[in-house]
């Protein structure tokens, strides 16, 4: 049974605060409606700033636009080995919108029922904002220094594009990562149970690059009853459905093939390479989320064309979601403009780099001791995340230097808990347990990197 209340003289384990700290956070609304329609990132920054300000750490505030600051502290109390580089851990203010009729609760309400705390961003991730503070916190009040320095970071916009986050500070403010070498956020972390009984943990190792694109296209305008050889939408539909058909090689990263291997192992499996999400459908939600990992991928997400059902257009328009494997996005984009083939133009939208780390090194290790710490059997392996996070901003900074960046949010899950789903879903809600866990294994890796 978890302990919610709200003790006067706060205990100084690691997880004495997480709850509260995370039900504060969640009851700000800072939704991310884009680069004109975000709010509530300046108060989150306030609050955590305050929470630092009482432990006597300072901070610094940056903003690319009024009303979207991004937050540095370092955390070097005295006697930290300031020999060795930085951790940095970071994580975001926003959340996406929610449609709040959809909900069974008020979703930045951050109440507490059936043993859950439900709210916008108690996955994603106002739990791992809540779970380093807490931890911090408790290390302040027993008086522990960390194994080396710590930088923490709250970036602005990540669910928009981070080019007011991540990307602008990685840009425009490089020197707030000097000193850095490894750095732990989102995805991964999260439990899976396995046939032994044991838990696995993924952690993110690697991350795909994204090209999102525009294409365009002109013809003949003229009347629906009537044929049209120089039909700009029947050009555009034939380049989307080649593109969106067409069967991307399987490239075997190193850390998808460590993944497979591991899973086969964990699940006693046989990995079909030619349809790797069935193979892993024992792993639930994330045989999806895994078996993106293998291949590029594109995938049409807007058409835009005419005007009334008997005129044929002039202009056709269509945007595009590509994801590529670390090292393939020349290649990438140059096999989609050959299959777009002639008359296509191209625009770019955004892209942002792909992220990978090696699998070793004291970030892993401590990861991995802090993991199994708390959960005695537990098993660790690295993933390849197919989407993106606030890594791509700096993993590889303007002036050539790289940072490995992992991703561990650590939630020990209950059988059954349909995470991945919760994950900018309707009714998004963390375990109370889990988020303590979370507090205590963040507080490991503090002591142990």
């Amino acid at each position: 049974m978890v302990d919610i209340s709200s003790p006067s003289v706060v205990s100084n384990t690691p997880d004495a605060e997480v709850i509260d700290i995370c039900q504060r956070l969640v009851r700000i609304d800072s939704s991310n409606y884009g680069a004109n329609g975000a709010r509530g990132e300046t108060e989150v920054v306030d609050v955590v700033a305050e929470l630092l300000a009482e432990i006597g750490v300072t901070s610094t505030r940056y903003s690319a636009v009024e009303g979207r600051p991004c937050l540095v502290a370092d955390w070097v109390p005295e006697g930290t080995d300031t020999s060795r580089p930085f951790l940095l851990l970071h994580g975001h203010s926003d959340v996406v919108p929610v449609a709040a009729e959809d909900w069974t609760v008020d979703p930045f309400s951050g109440e507490i029922r059936d043993g859950f705390l439900w709210g916008r961003g108690t996955l994603d991730m106002k739990d791992f904002l809540a779970m380093i503070l807490s931890a911090i916190r408790a290390r302040h009040r027993r008086g522990e220094v960390p194994s080396r320095p710590v930088r923490f970071i709250l970036f602005a916009d990540e669910e928009g594009s981070g080019d007011l986050g991540s990307t602008w500070m990685g840009q425009n403010h490089p020197e707030v990562f000097d000193g850095v070498t490894e750095a732990i956020s989102e995805v991964g972390g999260f439990s899976l149970p396995t046939p032994s009984g044991k838990r696995a943990y993924v952690v993110q190792s690697a991350e795909k690059g994204l090209w999102w694109f525009r294409m365009k296209t002109t013809g003949l305008a003229g009347h629906g009853s009537m044929h049209n050889p120089n039909n700009a939408v029947t050009r555009l539909a034939a380049a989307v459905n080649r593109i969106a058909s067409h069967q991307w090689p399987d490239l075997r990263h190193p850390v998808q093939e460590e993944f497979l291997a591991r899973a086969a192992e964990l699940w006693n499996l046989t990995i079909d390479r030619d349809n790797v999400e069935r193979s892993l459908a024992p792993l639930g939600p994330l045989a999806l989320m895994a078996g993106s990992g293998c291949t590029n991928m594109v995938t049409p997400t807007v058409l835009d064309a005419g005007y009334k059902a008997n005129v044929i257009p002039s202009r056709a328009t269509a945007e595009l979601d590509a994801r590529f494997i670390p090292g393939h996005e020349d290649e990438m984009i140059a096999t989609i403009k050959e299959l777009a083939g002639e008359g296509i133009e191209f625009e770019t939208i955004s892209t942002k780099p792909s992220v990978e780390a090696p699998w070793r090194g004291p970030a892993v290790d401590a990861i991995t001791r802090a993991l199994q710490a708390e959960d005695d059997g537990a098993v660790v392996l690295p993933f390849l995340n197919p989407a993106g996070t606030d890594g791509k901003g700096f993993g590889e900074l303007p002036n050539g230097r790289h940072i490995d960046c992992y991703g561990c949010t650590p939630l020990r899950l209950p059988e059954g808990f349909e995470f991945l789903s919760l994950f900018h879903g309707v009714d998004e809600r963390v375990p109370l347990d889990a988020l303590q866990f979370g507090a205590r294994v963040v507080d490991r890796i503090l002591g142990e990197s």
